[in-house]
């Protein structure tokens, strides 16, 4: 396989698959390759943990395009192949078969991997992550089989994958290291809404819940889980959501900077001549995050940053500004967020949550910086204008769900 092409993108999630059809759709008409380390042609990863796990959706259904669309666009589609190597001075990736791939530009959208616990017994075969559709396809393989499932972390993946095993009959525990569901992307407000209305539908949520070990059994599987208080709680699977780790290491080793991610500048670029690194992978400073360099890992990213990327390589100049936003379907609850709340010093609750339709305002320096909106799809709507141009607001009329948001009166 020893081939070359005018841009070479590997990862065929929804960053690397953006930035295909990207430089199409800017006329780009130079040889595309598209690698990806599955055997399946490029395909939405958020119905993973929702509509796909619940069996909604078939596959075809989250296609991110028919796989005729590829050869259509002359998008060669090179699937189950990984970079063990990135040469930048030669221009050339290698494969684990050894084959090379040469390039003239190298667009990295490798995203990440599961972050899996390390303590023994973690290597039993119903432990599970969620990234990938082989994933979700060995926990509905196991199901019919499974009767108690318990969820390692309280974060999205958890909180979507136990709302969809509930509905579907499995008796379902999650356990949170922390001492609240959703630490890291949202105010305990929320976390302590999302807490109550899983254990409302059943759900076991145990938080500050260290785990230990996992019990196993001669056949290799996992029976229970052992908790740091000695607790053992009983399994017929167990779902691991603690995270990711970037699929960095081969830009890493040919010299690429790196922190939390592949280092990129507004530009999407990375500090090796050619190379570009977008969405899951990418850290970038972000005026939404105050100016500290982060990682997002959501669709919104991937899909601007692989614009921006085939913009700049097509001589448009063009920098990643956009407001982040972010969604989470459980039960009947839509989650839509704008904005970044880390940092935030103030909040405010516009509704009830009992009615299960209401909004969290975060602010800093009195000026709104996010939103957490539960069934309001208006105020998400109306509040990201307001998070895009960093507005100061009343804060009595903003806290009145009766007095829309774009018609709130600046503070």
């Amino acid at each position: 396989m020893n081939k070359s092409y005018d841009i070479l993108i590997v990862g065929a999630g929804h960053a690397g698959a953006q930035a295909a059809i990207a430089l199409r759709q800017q006329k780009f008409e130079g040889t595309i390759g598209l690698m990806g380390n599955e055997k399946y042609p490029p395909y939405e990863r958020p119905p993973l943990s929702k509509e796909y796990l619940a069996g909604d959706k078939p596959f075809e259904r989250i296609m991110l395009r028919p796989e005729s669309f590829w050869g259509e666009r002359n998008i060669d589609l090179l699937t189950g192949c990984r970079v063990s190597k990135v040469d930048p001075m030669e221009k050339t990736v290698t494969l684990s078969t050894d084959d090379e791939i040469g390039y003239h530009k190298l667009i990295w959208a490798t995203g990440g991997s599961p972050r899996m616990l390390d303590c023994p017994g973690s290597q039993a075969r119903n432990i599970h992550g969620v990234r990938s559709r082989a994933d979700v396809d060995k926990i509905m393989a196991a199901l019919p089989s499974t009767d108690k499932v318990v969820v390692v972390g309280g974060g999205y993946i958890g909180l979507e994958a136990a709302a969809v095993l509930t509905k579907l009959g499995k008796s379902v525990t999650i356990l949170e290291s922390l001492d609240r569901v959703l630490t890291r992307v949202a105010g305990e407000t929320l976390s302590r809404f999302y807490e109550e209305e899983h254990r409302r539908q059943g759900v076991t949520v145990e938080l500050n819940a260290m785990v230990e070990s996992f019990e196993t059994n001669d056949d290799g599987m996992a029976t229970g889980v052992r908790l740091a208080d000695g607790r053992v709680l009983d399994a017929d699977m167990i779902i691991v959501g603690i995270g990711i780790i970037p699929e960095t290491g081969p830009l890493v080793a040919a010299g690429a900077a790196a922190g939390n991610g592949v280092d990129v500048d507004q530009t999407c670029r990375t500090s090796l001549n050619g190379v570009y690194a977008i969405g899951d992978c990418a850290a970038h400073a972000n005026r939404f995050a105050h100016g500290a360099h982060i990682r997002l890992e959501s669709v919104q990213n991937a899909n601007d940053q692989a614009k921006v990327a085939a913009l700049d390589i097509i001589g448009e100049k063009c920098e990643y500004d956009a407001v982040p936003w972010f969604w989470s379907n459980q039960y009947d609850l839509k989650l839509q967020t704008v904005g970044l709340s880390t940092g935030h010093d103030e909040y405010i609750v516009r509704g009830d949550p009992a009615n299960r339709s209401f909004s969290i305002i975060y602010l800093k320096d009195g000026k709104v910086i996010a939103l957490d909106c539960v069934n309001a799809t208006k105020d998400y709507v109306q509040g990201r204008k307001v998070v895009e141009a960093g507005l100061a607001l009343d804060r009595t009329q903003l806290a009145d769900p009766d007095i829309p948001i774009k018609e709130v009166e600046s503070a």
